[in-house]
């Protein structure tokens, strides 16, 4: 064979060698593409079975979220009809009989009067609760701490247990919102208290650290699992999953520790941010 022949053989060797490396390259690019492929398959298959369990959740919170809404439709219109419907109907029984009495006896009109007065006050004080169960006009009227105060003194009437309630002057300066969402969960944390957690005593502390505002609300009653009651599938969890909504919703963070022996705290963390009114004061601490 020629020294030509042979150049050109070696030649053909090398080329063939280089086309087999691109193709070994290419097949093993082809490959890594392929795994790609099925790796981002995989992802967006878990991701779509993601969303799914998520709109399923959805769904199954806004069938909760109606029949609450309904329950506590029905209770509202039991209680206007119960205590306000009743006060309301004594009150007229009372008026026909003083309107026949004042012909008769005009010396029994005085103790009747009486009678009559101590049931509109009844009626009164029932539909003043409605209304400040339903938005309380004393948040807007003079601030947080004066509509805790009225709150924590009536809750404690209603139910024999003492509430320590701290609530720093700064916090007044937060805005009006925010403030709801402060009142809003020690409102639904004291009626869970008050339902569930067979306590004698709550704290409930409201500072301004840094740029935040805390709040913790603490009772010493009967310990659960947190994870297990967000988990639920029952109306029932819906004041837990409605105090974390309403802290996330201005931007907060919202946790729940719970132990044997030791109680339950919930704890509420707001941003300050911005200042939209002065002070109110002095901080509020009580016990009632």
């Amino acid at each position: 064979m020629s020294s030509a022949s042979k150049s050109a053989g070696v030649v053909l060797s090398r080329r063939h060698a280089t086309a087999l490396r691109q193709l070994k390259s290419e097949v093993a690019r082809r490959e890594k593409v392929q795994q790609a492929l099925k790796a981002s398959e995989r992802h967006y298959g878990a991701l779509l079975g993601k969303s799914r369990q998520m709109q399923e959740q959805l769904r199954r919170l806004a069938h909760e979220l109606l029949c609450a809404q309904e329950e506590e439709r029905k209770r509202i219109s039991r209680d206007l009809h119960d205590q306000v419907g009743q006060s309301l109907t004594a009150i007229n029984v009372k008026l026909t009989t003083l309107n026949r009495a004042a012909k008769v006896n005009a010396s029994s009109l005085k103790t009747q009067l009486a009678g009559t007065q101590r049931l509109l006050e009844k009626s009164m004080t029932v539909v003043h609760g409605f209304a400040r169960d339903l938005r309380p006009p004393l948040l807007d009227d003079l601030g947080l701490t004066p509509a805790l105060h009225s709150f924590v003194k009536d809750f404690t009437k209603r139910t024999n247990i003492p509430i320590h309630c701290t609530v720093s002057a700064a916090v007044e300066r937060l805005e009006g919102d925010k403030l709801l969402v402060l009142y809003r969960v020690t409102q639904e944390a004291l009626t869970n208290v008050a339902k569930h957690a067979r306590a004698n005593l709550v704290r409930v502390r409201i500072q301004k650290l840094g740029g935040d505002v805390l709040m913790e609300i603490h009772d010493n009653g009967k310990s659960f699992q947190v994870t297990r009651a967000f988990g639920l599938t029952k109306v029932t969890r819906l004041g837990l999953l409605g105090m974390r909504e309403r802290v996330e919703m201005v931007g907060g963070s919202f946790s729940v520790e719970s132990a044997r022996g030791q109680g339950t705290t919930i704890r509420a963390q707001i941003p300050f941010r911005k200042v939209r009114r002065e002070s109110a004061g002095a901080a509020f601490e009580s016990v009632r």
